[in-house]
């Protein structure tokens, strides 16, 4: 178990800096929500030694075209549908990309995962937001 730890930090400590790097401007828990997504995969995945190995340098490269094309989209102000379109064509070419590093179980729940993810994040963002309102209407006294 601490040969996978080390494997998994050794192996995205390039990409946690990278990326709290790149979000950290305009995001300020960029970093640690994607520190906090990595150790969600992980649990969920159980990866062996050899397939975090192989694993998470294909997500890395997953996970840049991602960011480039949702910053393509914002940059260029595209419309909803041909972004998701184009990232629906990233995760099908990577599907094909973590087929040969894990088996098709795996890569299934890995995409369940990541979606699971944000749909949890999406939820905490918005649960945080509804209390920070409340918290901010007057007290009113009858």
């Amino acid at each position: 178990m601490k040969k996978i730890i080390l494997i998994l930090l050794m192996a995205l400590g390039v990409s946690v800096v990278s990326v709290a790097q790149d979000e950290g401007g305009d995001k300020p828990n960029g970093g640690r929500i994607e520190a906090l997504k990595i150790a969600y995969i992980t649990k969920k995945l159980n990866l062996s030694t050899e397939e975090a190995q192989r694993f998470w340098p294909i997500y890395n490269q997953y996970m840049d075209e991602i960011k480039k094309t949702r910053i393509d989209a914002r940059q260029n102000q595209e419309g909803e549908l041909p972004t998701e379109e184009k990232l629906l064509n990233i995760r099908k070419k990577y599907n094909g990309e973590f087929n040969k590093a894990l088996s098709s179980e795996k890569v299934n729940t890995f995409f369940k995962a990541e979606k699971e993810f944000s749909t949890g994040l999406q939820k905490e963002l918005m649960e945080r937001r509804m209390q920070r309102m409340e918290n901010r209407k007057p007290f009113r006294n009858n």
